[in-house]
């Protein structure tokens, strides 16, 4: 599928992305937090089948500038930066785990910038957004000889410094637990990872839940969340407690799918998004990106 490169003028940098297909606006924001945004691929044909769907790298990574203050206002300001350069005055915005919870954070920030939200299988924002049972099922699917390991090298995550190999093969141990059906599970792509990035923005991300939970109710862009069944993120605690608090939101769970619920589950993403469309849509059509 043909793609257009962009470099979006941030503070201290640029923003580097691609826009592709056509559509109704949509702005897809990858995991992480400090995660390169190569794994969104197939989630960006699937969406660009209906939609023009613009994704760009957050910073900490290349092609995007390398630094910052990593909080969440930050990455709010260049989800801002990248609309105002594609000159989209509001677009649909969908995440993807931390994009996903990202994605409250922008419903709170920028309504007048946004038609809708779509979190996919985010971390939730009530209480602790379901993180400890997230990485407590993420573990208990672990081979009981790869369990301590993992542990070790995810305290080195969390607190910075960890080498690259050591993430490398972090990812290589839990990748399968993220899936529902181990036989079926997205081959890994490289997951380069900005240390300072994650750690940043997880800290930040953490001590704003309170506040981010105290501002759902007051929330009136439209929101739905998708949540794969099968997923060790807990719907019960991230997906549905958020949902639950903002006025008119939509829990749907996709029976089968795990965490990269477009993997195990083709087009459900697509279909959500779609069906939020026609509730919601205006009927407006952004300029295309100049």
């Amino acid at each position: 599928m043909e793609r257009r490169e962009f470099e979006a003028p941030a503070r201290g940098g640029t923003l580097v992305g691609y826009v592709t297909g056509s559509g109704r606006p949509v702005l897809l924001a990858h995991g992480g937090p400090g995660l390169g945004y190569d794994h969104l691929d197939s989630l960006v044909e699937e969406l660009a089948s209906e939609f023009e769907v613009a994704y760009f790298q957050q910073r900490g990574l290349a092609p995007s500038c390398p630094h910052g203050e990593f909080t969440v206002a930050e990455a709010v300001g260049d989800v801002v930066s990248v609309l105002d350069h594609l000159g989209w005055q509001r677009a649909w915005f969908v995440g993807h785990s931390w994009g996903g919870h990202l994605g409250f954070h922008v419903a709170e920030a920028i309504p007048d910038r946004l038609h809708g939200v779509l979190a996919v299988d985010p971390l939730g924002a009530v209480g602790d957004g379901g993180a400890d049972a997230f990485w407590s099922a993420i573990v208990a699917r672990l081979p009981p000889e790869a369990r301590a390991r993992v542990e070790e090298l995810d305290a080195k995550d969390m607190d910075g410094t960890s080498t690259p190999q050591e993430q490398e093969e972090e990812w290589d141990l839990i990748w399968p637990a993220y899936f529902a059906d181990p036989g079926h599970v997205m081959p890994r792509p490289t997951l380069t990872q900005s240390a300072e990035a994650h750690v940043g923005l997880w800290d930040d991300l953490v001590a704003l839940l309170p506040e981010l939970e105290a501002g759902l109710g007051a929330i009136r862009t439209p929101v739905a969340v998708v949540a794969g069944a099968g997923s060790p993120m807990p719907a019960d605690l991230a997906a549905a407690r958020s949902v639950e608090r903002i006025p008119g939101a939509r829990l749907e769970r996709v029976e089968g799918a795990g965490h990269f619920v477009w993997w195990e589950r083709p087009g459900s993403v697509r279909d959500a998004l779609l069906r939020m469309v026609q509730e919601h849509d205006d009927g407006t059509r952004e300029a295309p990106p100049g």
